[in-house]
């Protein structure tokens, strides 16, 4: 079997011959071109010179990362932050000026080289391995390690970051361990769901607000700034927030010094930001749902998360992982079918972990002794298809709260996916399910899992 192979995009140069020393040095085979070639799986480490004459290096980062696993790294003899920032955005990994550190790169590749040769060897295996954890996150895909290397690297500094991906793939989960292993790890996890807050308290519970400053504020409140002081603030949702919070919220971030509402004195903030958004922030920029300034004083180091249909082998083992966990609660031993598991790994997730959660928790409750596929979900529900009765004279009201709930639970409690198939805002569905609450029908929290 061939070595992992490293491809660097650069013109011959002494810098270029010391790179590759350092690949050929970790184990990898490497060669040096200045055109753009088409994607092997068996590359898993790209060098673009992003300074090339006539480069068209977001074609390049296409190509590098066909396959989803390879690490994509970009060089140049200066930095050009917007250029750099956009990169990373659509799949490179990280920067760097020539000259390279050696400190830096040489763990880095290791680590990636370790990697491959872990995943030729998880392959051969036939059993469910147990699966890697990283703080808060479990899964031994490569997609999953790539995560982990840009999570450590990030975790420490103060930089802000912003988390996209589709909804279920634990946005959460991955703020909390970047929290866990910052410099912050001490203090408070604030974390604001910002779809979840009826517009008009957003600015109090945000800035927090003085008794008597508006009616029904009978004492002072701490908002999230106040309670996350000397910790990490974790805005989900971003582009749900209402857009004039926007402009607030950024001239906080950039000043670090805020009011209550009501307040005349000014409270200064010492927090780690980190965002996370379901949509494409470019067309949440477009649709006037985000602010471009906002966007890019957060997004200072974007990180995208995988879908869990892109994480290979992931599926079994987080599977087992919920079923061990359901065993341990309940005193159980419940195993899990090779039919079962089978029919697990063909499904596409389009809630991604917290649709199979679910639909384990589901399965776990119906099997005795023994998960087969008839106990769990039918696949047509998980995608969303089905029949929703009403009756003939049923409110318009009823019919939409009928509507809304089944697409809800057709979508595997993704509120983002039940929101676009419904063809209204996320706001505008949370507001309908605390609606639901207080008439005494379902409307469950959002359980962001990874």
């Amino acid at each position: 079997m061939s070595k992992p192979a490293a491809r660097v995009i650069d013109l011959p140069c002494e810098h270029t011959s010391a790179l590759v020393a350092l690949l050929e040095s970790v184990g990898f085979d490497v060669d040096v071109t200045t055109d753009p070639v088409a994607s092997d799986a068996n590359v898993r480490v790209w060098f673009l010179n992003m300074e090339l004459p006539d480069i068209d290096l977001a074609g390049l980062i296409k190509t590098a990362s066909q396959d989803g696993t390879a690490e994509i790294i970009l060089m140049a003899d200066e930095d050009d932050a917007p250029q750099v920032r956009q990169a990373i955005a659509q799949g490179a990994t990280y920067f760097f000026c020539k000259p390279f550190d050696v400190d830096f790169l040489q763990p880095l590749l290791a680590d990636v080289f370790e990697e491959a040769r872990q995943t030729v060897v998880l392959d051969e295996d036939q059993d469910i391995e147990p699966l890697d954890q990283f703080g808060e996150l479990r899964g031994s895909s490569a997609k999953m390690r790539k995560l982990y290397r840009l999570l450590r690297k990030v975790a420490p500094t103060d930089t802000s970051v912003l988390l996209l991906g589709e909804s279920g793939t634990g946005k959460e989960l991955v703020a909390r361990t970047l929290h866990q292993m910052s410099d912050v790890a001490q203090g408070p996890f604030m974390a604001m769901n910002c779809a979840a807050i009826p517009e008009e308290l957003f600015e109090s519970e945000l800035f927090g607000h003085e008794k008597g400053s508006f009616s029904g504020a009978e004492r002072r409140h701490a908002g999230f700034f106040e309670r996350a002081q000397g910790g990490t603030l974790f805005f989900d949702e971003l582009a749900e927030m209402p857009i004039e919070l926007q402009a607030k919220l950024l001239r906080v971030l950039e000043v670090g010094a805020y009011r209550r509402v009501g307040g005349e004195a000014d409270l200064q903030s010492n927090v780690r930001i980190i965002g996370a958004t379901n949509r494409d922030p470019e067309r949440a920029i477009a649709d006037n749902l985000l602010r471009e300034d906002l966007y890019y004083r957060i997004a200072r180091f974007p990180i995208q998360l995988p879908a869990l249909r892109e994480r290979e082998g992931d599926v079994a083992g987080l599977t087992q992982f919920f079923i061990d966990a359901h065993n341990e609660k309940n005193s159980q031993s419940i195993t899990l079918s090779a039919a079962a598991l089978e029919q697990l790994e063909q499904h596409s997730w389009p809630g991604n972990v917290r649709e199979l959660r679910s639909a384990v928790e589901q399965a776990y409750i119906l099997a005795d002794g023994e998960i087969l596929p008839e106990h769990l979900p039918k696949n047509d529900a998980l995608a969303g298809s089905g029949d929703l009765k009403i009756s003939v004279g049923e409110s318009i009201d009823e019919a939409q709260r009928k509507l809304i709930l089944a697409t809800l639970e057709a979508n595997g409690d993704d509120k983002q996916a039940a929101a676009d198939m419904l063809g209204m805002s996320l706001r505008t569905l949370y507001n309908r399910l605390n609606e639901y609450e207080e008439d005494g029908a379902s409307g469950n929290p959002e359980d962001e899992t990874g």
